[in-house]
C-alpha cells in the first residue's frame, strides 16, 4: 500500500478564513499522509491522484451551486468525496427540512415559497415575527428577522428573492434563540463535540452579509434531547453510510424544547480550533477513509 494522498477541499474564502484547514492538514501529515489543501475550482487539478478528497470550507458555493454539484459529481469519479455527492446535492438546497420533518424529526416550522408563487402579507404574519431566507444559502447570507407587525417588510425582502428566481424559507422566530444557538458535530456518525453560540440576527429587518456567523462561541454539554434529536436528524438522512462530518444546528422552541434549525454537511464550521479532541477525531477519520481507499 502506498502513502494515502487526502485533498483539504476548500475555496479562496477558505485558504483566508478557515482556521481549521492548516490543523486538519497538519493532523493528516503527522499520521503519515500527504495531504494538502486544494480549491474545488482550481485549474488542472488531478483529482484521481487522491485517494480522497474531504469537502471543508467550500464556502462559495451557494452563489455556484450549479458549477459546484457538477464538480461534486465529476470529482466523486475520479475519487473517494466525502461527504458524497448525492448528500452533497440533498443538503445543498434547505428544503431537506421538510423532508426530514416529514419523516418524524422536530423541525423548526418551515414553509417554503418556490418563484411563481402568490406572496402575500398574511404569509408573513406570526405573532413572535419572522424569519425570511433563501433555501440555498451560506452564513445567513440574505437572511433577515422581521419583528410581528412588520410584514410588508417581510413580503418586499420575499418578492425579492422570488424575483431572482430563488425559493424562499419562512419560519416563526424562536424567541429562546436569545439562549443561545447549540451546534452539535458529529464524526462519522459518532458524537464529538458541541458548542453554543449567540443570536446572529440581532437587529430585525436588517440584511448583513457581513454579520459574523459564529457570535460569542463557548463550550456547550447537549441535553439528552438535544442528542436525541441530533442523532434522530442523522438517522433520518437519505444514505445507508454515516456521513464523514456532521453539524447539527439546534435551537430552543417556546416550550424549551430543542428543534432542528439546519443539518449542515457540505461545509460546516467545525470549530476544530477549540476542541483537541475533535480535531483528533476528525483526523483519525479522514485518515482511515484515506487509507482503506489507498489499499
Amino acid at each position: 500500500m502506498g502513502t494515502a494522498r487526502v485533498a483539504i477541499v476548500t475555496s479562496d474564502m477558505g485558504f483566508t478564513h478557515d482556521v481549521d484547514l492548516p490543523l486538519v492538514v497538519a493532523g493528516l501529515r503527522a499520521q503519515g499522509l500527504e495531504a494538502e489543501a486544494v480549491a474545488w475550482d482550481a485549474d488542472s487539478v488531478a483529482w484521481g491522484d487522491f485517494h480522497l478528497a474531504v469537502i471543508r470550507s467550500t464556502w462559495d458555493y451557494a452563489g455556484r451551486l450549479d458549477e459546484f454539484l457538477t464538480w461534486a459529481d465529476a470529482t466523486s469519479r475520479l475519487t473517494r468525496l466525502a461527504n458524497p455527492a448525492p448528500l452533497v446535492r440533498w443538503n445543498s438546497d434547505k428544503r431537506y427540512l421538510l423532508e426530514l420533518a416529514e419523516r418524524g424529526v422536530p423541525v423548526v416550522p418551515t414553509r417554503v415559497l418556490e418563484p411563481g408563487d402568490p406572496c402575500h402579507a398574511s404569509d408573513f404574519a406570526h405573532p413572535h415575527g419572522v424569519v425570511v431566507k433563501p433555501t440555498v444559502s451560506v452564513a445567513a447570507r440574505d437572511t433577515a428577522r422581521y419583528e410581528p407587525g412588520r410584514t410588508a417588510d417581510a413580503t418586499a425582502h420575499a418578492r425579492a428573492l422570488l424575483a431572482q428566481g430563488r425559493a424562499v424559507m419562512v419560519q416563526p422566530y424562536l424567541r429562546r434563540i436569545a439562549e443561545g444557538e447549540r451546534a452539535l458535530v458529529f464524526v462519522g456518525g459518532t458524537f464529538s463535540h458541541a458548542l453554543r453560540k449567540g443570536e446572529v440576527l440581532t437587529e430585525p429587518g436588517v440584511i448583513d452579509n457581513s454579520r459574523e456567523p459564529h457570535p460569542d462561541l463557548v463550550e456547550h454539554c447537549p441535553s439528552e434531547a438535544e442528542l436525541a434529536i441530533a442523532q434522530a436528524a442523522l438517522a433520518a438522512l437519505p444514505s445507508t453510510d454515516a456521513p464523514l462530518f456532521a453539524r447539527v444546528d439546534l435551537a430552543l422552541d417556546d416550550t424549551g424544547s430543542p428543534v432542528l434549525m439546519e443539518l449542515e454537511l457540505i461545509e460546516p464550521h467545525l470549530f476544530l480550533d477549540t476542541t483537541a479532541p475533535g480535531l483528533k477525531s476528525l483526523v483519525e477519520a479522514v485518515a482511515a477513509q484515506a487509507r482503506l481507499t489507498a489499499r
